[in-house]
């Protein structure tokens, strides 16, 4: 389990110089982006409100994604 300062660090971290990644798209649509963290923690962001960041430790990031993968977040 994450503890809360661990989180507390994460959310301190200064992320502005931070290399944001999307898939490709056209023109200017609406993504979510994600940018690599020290440590293997990721940030995530909508890229049409980039202030409001959402962080994850790399194992929240790798549940997240195994999840995904096993159809976890299916609606069907």
């Amino acid at each position: 389990m994450i503890s809360e300062h661990e989180k507390a660090e994460l959310y301190a971290m200064d992320i502005s110089d931070a290399e944001w990644l999307s898939a490709p798209g056209t023109g200017n649509e609406e993504r979510v982006e994600i940018a690599y963290l020290p440590g293997g923690a990721v940030a995530m962001r909508n890229s049409e409100d980039p202030d409001t960041v959402l962080r994850y430790t790399e194992s929240e990031w790798r549940a997240f994604v195994l999840g995904v993968r096993d159809g976890e977040f299916d609606l069907e």
